[in-house]
């Protein structure tokens, strides 16, 4: 999940710099919906894990 985050945010880096506005922020939004996505499962694996201590 966090490598799909990764790699939609160096798509909106280099769409930016070709000057596609409206790709780059469509995929700068995708990142960050990834992002997100990664933290909340990777909190919930963590919690997951210390409570079957």
């Amino acid at each position: 999940m966090l490598h799909y985050a990764l790699v939609f945010f160096v798509v909106a880096i280099i769409a930016a710099v070709l000057g596609f506005g409206g790709l780059a922020a469509s995929a700068a939004g995708i990142a960050k919906v990834l992002f997100v996505v990664f933290l909340v499962m990777a909190l919930v694996s963590f919690l997951v894990s210390v409570l079957r201590r």
